[in-house]
């Protein structure tokens, strides 16, 4: 029989939230968290918000020495790590260590703050390209290098097991929890450590989507500039965050009475092999990806109780989805609620994929849908039930999770609710 997986533990860095219960308070409320960028002075760029987490890495057990050395995507990993390690129960310092646990981790765009402010010392701002190592912090190969993020992770957490950095864009928290789970699955591991980090708010990053128009231009008012699926929309908002996961074995997690908060039904991805940033209209790769994890699942489109979209906020997306979810799901796509959390959390690059999963676990727990904020003029081309400004109460035994990202890949997950009768003890 195939290895079942479940998620015994989360922890969530979002903005308007640090920690999973604010996280989901700030979702449930509508209440976006997006405002105008601070850490730097946004007046030169066309887009000038931003979803910033208030983050103090101190609070979450982080060492000055490990605050220095690490970038803020692996600052904001490591924190949900300890929050969703410690929520889960498993001594990962201890007697649960070993060459069964693993850590897979994503990234879209990696160590994008130290990159940019050690160029700047490093070149004196472009001037000089000759790097004095006097001018440079000992600790520059680690900003260089993405997996960095995986290796602080397996020494913290003594996880000898299989260590990935994935980087698919948009969907590489999505990948990262698909790829841990598929190792569970396969026997390579009994634990992973699973999500995605990015904080990508830096110029260079703001620049290039200024670049080619993507993000919003909506400055005067940054509580509404993300409008996804609303007809006045016009980009999405960057944000930063980070979500871990951590995914088990089904009879490893029952014979320590661990926590259960839901169970992974499957993983699919598709590229679409079409255009850097473009999108079929017709959604058919999505489409496919999600059939392919509805498969896995063994449910039907109509079993589903919630949808994550992917909901970025941009024309292109938004009806490339919703042609893709009436492809997929058929009539119950006029039926499940839909929402995208990008309106509140804004979009975190490869970090949201893993935020949407967790988000999706926490809607199986309170059986609420979270809304899609701001959509009050809905485009009519995107007529599904999106779940408009306000959260709402409904039955959810499964959630489908989709990413759409540069590069063309797009990819799905299920979770599902886990009966009181597998006897784990359901969180």
């Amino acid at each position: 029989m195939s290895r079942r997986v479940v998620v015994t533990g989360i922890g969530v860095q979002a903005p308007g939230g640090a920690g999973t219960d604010a996280f989901w308070a700030r979702l449930v409320s509508g209440r976006s968290a997006i405002r105008r960028i601070s850490t730097f002075d946004p007046a030169p760029f066309r887009s000038q918000v931003a979803a910033e987490c208030d983050f103090a890495p101190a609070a979450w057990g982080l060492t000055p020495r490990e605050i220095r050395r690490c970038d803020r995507f692996v600052l904001l990993a490591l924190a949900a790590a300890r929050e969703a390690v410690d929520d889960s129960g498993l001594d990962l310092t201890g007697r649960d260590a070993g060459p069964k646990v693993g850590v897979c981790l994503g990234s879209a765009v990696g160590a994008t703050i130290r990159l940019e402010e050690e160029y700047v010392v490093a070149s004196d701002a472009g001037r000089d390209w000759t790097v004095a190592a006097d001018h440079s912090l000992p600790f520059l190969y680690q900003a260089l290098v993405p997996s960095s993020a995986v290796s602080e992770l397996a020494a913290r957490y003594g996880a000898h097991g299989p260590a990935l950095m994935v980087s698919t864009g948009c969907t590489s928290g999505i990948d990262a929890v698909g790829t841990a789970y598929e190792l569970i699955v396969d026997g390579e591991a009994d634990v992973m450590i699973a999500g995605a980090s990015d904080a990508p708010i830096s110029p260079i990053t703001v620049a290039c989507f200024d670049a080619i128009r993507a993000t919003t231009s909506r400055n005067d008012t940054p509580e509404t500039a993300s409008r996804p699926f609303d007809a006045t929309r016009d980009g999405f908002v960057l944000g930063e965050g980070s979500a871990v996961l951590v995914l088990e074995e089904l009879e490893h997690a029952r014979r320590r009475g661990a926590p259960i908060h839901c169970e992974v039904g499957g993983y699919a991805g598709r590229a679409n092999a079409h255009h850097m940033t473009g999108l079929r209209p017709d959604g058919v790769e999505m489409s496919e990806a999600i059939l392919d994890v509805l498969r896995q699942a063994r449910i039907a489109p109509g079993d589903l109780g919630y949808v994550s979209a992917h909901g970025s906020g941009t024309r292109q997306n938004d009806r490339h989805e919703t042609a893709a979810f009436k492809r997929a799901l058929g009539p119950a796509a006029a039926r499940v609620p839909i929402s995208s959390i990008k309106s509140v959390v804004g979009h975190s690059l490869g970090a949201i994929g893993a935020i949407e999963m967790a988000a999706c676990a926490l809607a199986i727990r309170h059986q609420v849908v979270p809304p899609t904020a701001n959509l009050t003029t809905p485009d009519p081309e995107c007529d599904l039930d999106y779940v408009p400004v306000t959260a709402r109460e409904h039955p959810v035994g499964h959630a489908l999770s989709v990413g759409s990202g540069f590069g063309g890949f797009q990819s799905a997950m299920v979770v599902s609710a886990l009966a009181e009768s597998s006897k784990g003890r359901v969180a």
